[in-house]
């Protein structure tokens, strides 16, 4: 009964511990491997191979050079006004007793018409 429960231990341990076959799947699963041994390797490595302790990094100093930040600015902006261009309709309408003339901008003033009579002829001579 010694021998089989032994055989029956003996024979769980060994499917336990063997490993299963291995199989490469998709790139994420390579890359999930990858990463969980190098994971296990940076966990275990300390373990099995400490430092010595007289291995002490050395420290070594500079002096530190404060400087003034450089200052940039940003350059003023040109604007350029160009004048308009005159109107392609015409602003004065002439007439034998007066004329039209087209007065305002259209932008701050609306255009509007203005009737301009022509002054009276002088008067005859005596």
């Amino acid at each position: 009964m010694r021998r089989l429960i032994a055989l029956v231990v003996a024979t769980t341990l060994m499917v336990a511990v063997s490993a299963p076959a291995a199989r490469a799947g998709t790139a994420t699963d390579v890359a999930l491997g990858l990463a969980s041994f190098a994971v296990f390797n940076q966990i275990v490595k300390p373990l099995l191979h400490p430092k010595p302790a007289h291995a002490v990094p050395v420290v070594t100093t500079q002096p530190v050079i404060y400087t003034t930040p450089a200052v940039y600015t940003v350059p003023a902006q040109v604007t350029v006004v160009t004048p308009l261009p005159p109107p392609s309709v015409p602003t004065v309408v002439q007439y034998p007793h007066g004329r039209y003339e087209l007065r305002g901008d259209g932008v701050t003033t609306q255009y509007q018409w203005v009737w301009i009579p022509n002054p009276p002829p002088p008067p005859p001579a005596p």
